[in-house]
């Protein structure tokens, strides 16, 4: 079914949605397509931690309010640029309509965890639902491939082969349930500052789960350190994304709760987390009112 014109939402309307962080399992970077763009094959899993949005109908201008200092909250937002390419697609006159987002940021930003992808994918969904636009998933995919690469696999979650940008996507069956620490260092790293350090390389290397994550500890030596730290009790370790964020997956909780404990401190952030699979992702990001 495309799209329509039906009339939008009561001012009181507000919808509340759960958006989950994901870890790049694994992430081989194949080369530069025509576009400029990396070729990817990457093997992406949801997991527990999240961030919540809420979207209420307002008078007003469209706004974003977020309780992290380092989530911006105008044109840069991910949320934003969903909201106008959703406007766009359905074709509604005049300028978008008010609508207030608040963000209780939970995922943080600039790890490599597409807390902002994800809240981009919930925005698409949220908003279509806010304004009464009936999209076709199809469109819908279309629409979150425009706002970044990451954004369509949080239509799908669970484990989820990308491929390509990392937008063309091919449903895996479920890992096997594990718990996850998550180590995120007192940097950022941005996503065209990892892809650069690795097109200026110099050199082999041995073959990696994710090959950013040997150009970023060149830089930032404690995100290697951090990820043998975790390999020594884990059954598997590594960087997630473009960094800076590390992970580590456990069969038990109590050896996860362990190593979450040693690791905590110098400025780092440390969660204690899990997988989440397909139909679980469903139901922990039902829309609701």
């Amino acid at each position: 079914m495309g799209e329509t014109r039906s009339a939008p939402a009561r001012r009181t309307a507000s919808i509340r949605v759960r958006a989950l962080a994901k870890l790049n399992l694994s992430l081989r970077v194949l080369g530069v397509r025509p576009d400029g763009y990396h070729e990817l094959r990457t093997q992406f899993q949801s997991i527990a931690l999240h961030d919540t949005l809420t979207f209420r109908s307002i008078g007003g201008p469209f706004c974003i309010r977020c309780d992290e200092a380092g989530c911006p909250t105008d044109a840069k937002n991910l949320v934003w640029q969903a909201a106008q390419r959703l406007w766009a697609a359905v074709a509604r006159p005049g300028p978008m309509p008010g609508v207030s987002v608040r963000i209780a940021k939970r995922i943080p930003v600039r790890a490599g965890l597409g807390g902002g992808s994800s809240d981009a994918a919930a925005a698409l969904r949220a908003l279509a639902m806010l304004w009464r636009a009936r999209v076709s998933r199809e469109r819908m995919l279309e629409i979150a491939a425009e706002v970044g690469a990451d954004v369509p696999f949080f239509l799908h979650g669970g484990s989820v082969l990308g491929l390509q940008r990392g937008d063309v996507l091919v449903p895996q069956h479920d890992v096997p349930a594990a718990w996850i620490v998550v180590v995120v260092p007192p940097f950022g790293v941005s996503t065209a500052d990892a892809f650069q350090w690795f097109d200026h390389r110099r050199g082999g290397g041995p073959a990696l789960a994710n090959d950013l994550e040997q150009p970023v500890a060149a830089r930032h030596p404690e995100s290697a350190r951090l990820v043998q730290d975790l390999r020594d009790a884990a059954t598997q370790a590594g960087m997630s994304g473009s960094g800076s964020a590390v992970f580590g997956l456990f069969d038990r909780r109590t050896t996860a709760a362990q190593a979450a404990k040693r690791l905590d401190g110098g400025g780092r952030r440390v969660f204690l987390t899990r997988t989440v699979a397909r139909a679980e992702y469903a139901r922990m990001t039902r829309l609701a009112r």
